[in-house]
């Protein structure tokens, strides 16, 4: 088969063909001389076959040219242009097509090498070891936390499997805490694992971020916030104890004693009582905070835990909103509290306001979501409502809230509270799993 610049060359050959038959017949016709007519001719043949072979040469040699173009382009030279003229030809349209193609493939180019780099000294800067896993479990790329983590170069790295690495157990588990332990450091650690392709062959990338640190900070400052309020409530009930204490010693040494000294003794022995009982019950209240029993879980009708926590409120009616019948597994002597502490702070910010306290309960695929609404004054902020010890009210203890919120987790759940969106008052929201994840992991 001819290759496509022959094919022009015999094109142009079978295109001048019938003229010069012609034109040799005319020739031959002519009364000149035998060697003039020969050598006209050979004449006009070489022109024939020169302008064939300029016709071949012209139309292969753009041809050439972009085919060079294209294959610098493939090896990611993208320096080489082509030259044109601004014209109308469909060639220069082609060469300038070209051009702008290596141009917007140069703009690529850098921008991908920009972006890598930029990801290679992310990846270098984090302080979370990153690793990624061919189809085989074969380290492919570390990071350098990573590297110095296992405690060997990078190069090193490469090329073993996860199991030689102490990497198999975090590879195989989902999103999870893990305590492990390296070369390089040792701890809990977040696991995260996500799949990726390359080359159209699945790879594996595993994320350790050490919350070590982040756990020891968090658990410090918790010591710190719980120091500075029991010194506080200890310095409030210590004080005047310690006060009233050295007055009526001061009382017992005067001779004469003074005709009311009874009535000041007995006044200042209330005092100390009062405060002593204060602070019992503030010890007592932390007490209870620190030993909440884990959830002993059965079938429970949320419904009718409902109706009954609010049938035991006698200070305010509490209108329901009747939601669908749910069955949850749940410990159902510790929702009890958690809802009577909610629907308790409910109706006291109602009592402020005489305004109206409802409860409801709805359902999604995953979560059961009961909602206490008052109608009271709503929260100045919810900085705070959470923390042991903090609160609002005269004589509060600041457990209740705390010890919701931790029966809510201890669930699975989560108890918020907000500032009603469509008029004042406070919502209490209480989301619940539907299932116990024992319970879904059996039915899988």
């Amino acid at each position: 088969m001819l290759s496509h610049d022959r094919r022009v060359l015999a094109l142009a050959l079978a295109g001048g063909a019938p003229a010069v038959a012609l034109a040799t017949l005319f020739l031959h016709a002519q009364p000149w001389p035998l060697t003039v007519r020969l050598s006209a001719i050979v004449a006009m043949m070489a022109v024939w076959l020169g302008l064939a072979i300029f016709a071949r040469r012209h139309v292969a040699r753009p041809l050439q040219t972009i085919s060079n173009l294209l294959a610098a382009l493939r090896e990611g030279d993208f320096s080489i242009r082509a030259r044109t003229g601004g014209g109308s030809d469909p060639l220069e349209h082609v060469m300038f097509e070209i051009n702008t193609l290596a141009d917007t493939l140069r703009g690529q180019r850098l921008g991908a090498q920009e972006a890598t780099a930029l990801l290679h000294a992310v990846m270098a800067e984090i302080d979370v070891a990153i690793f990624a896993f061919d189809g085989r479990q074969r380290l492919v790329l570390v990071n350098r936390y990573g590297a110095r983590l296992l405690g060997l170069p990078e190069p090193e790295l490469v090329g073993r499997s996860a199991d030689a690495l102490g990497l198999q157990s975090a590879l195989q588990t989902p999103a999870t805490l893990q305590d492990l332990t390296f070369a390089g450091g040792s701890g809990r650690w977040e696991v995260r694992r996500t799949r990726f392709f390359q080359g159209g062959s699945p790879h594996d990338l595993l994320a350790l971020s050490d919350l070590s640190q982040p756990l020891r900070e968090q658990e410090r400052e918790a010591w710190r916030r719980l120091i500075r309020v029991i010194g506080h409530e200890l310095n409030n009930s210590l004080a005047p104890i310690k006060s009233i204490a050295g007055s009526l010693e001061s009382l017992l040494g005067r001779d004469p004693l003074p005709s009311d000294w009874r009535d000041d003794m007995s006044h200042g022995l209330s005092i100390i009582a009062a405060r002593s009982d204060a602070l019992g019950r503030f010890t007592s209240a932390y007490a209870r905070l620190a030993r909440l029993p884990p959830p002993q879980r059965v079938r429970t009708d949320l419904a009718l835990l409902v109706r009954r926590v609010a049938s035991l409120e006698s200070r305010k009616p509490i209108a329901l909103v009747e939601g669908p019948a749910v069955v949850v597994d749940a410990d159902a002597d510790q929702l009890e509290q958690l809802l009577i502490n909610v629907t308790r702070n409910a109706v006291d910010a109602a009592l402020e306001t005489s305004g109206a306290v409802s409860a409801a309960w709805t359902l999604t695929e995953e979560w059961v979501e009961i909602r206490v609404d008052d109608e009271g004054p709503g929260l100045p902020s919810t900085a705070n409502l959470f923390v042991p010890f903090f609160t609002t009210k005269p004589g509060g203890s600041g457990i209740g809230l705390a010890l919701s919120r931790q029966i809510a987790e201890a669930h699975g759940g989560t108890l918020t509270l907000a500032n009603r969106p469509d008029r004042p008052g406070t919502r209490a929201t209480l989301r619940l799993p539907r299932r116990h994840e024992s319970d879904a992991v059996m039915s899988a």
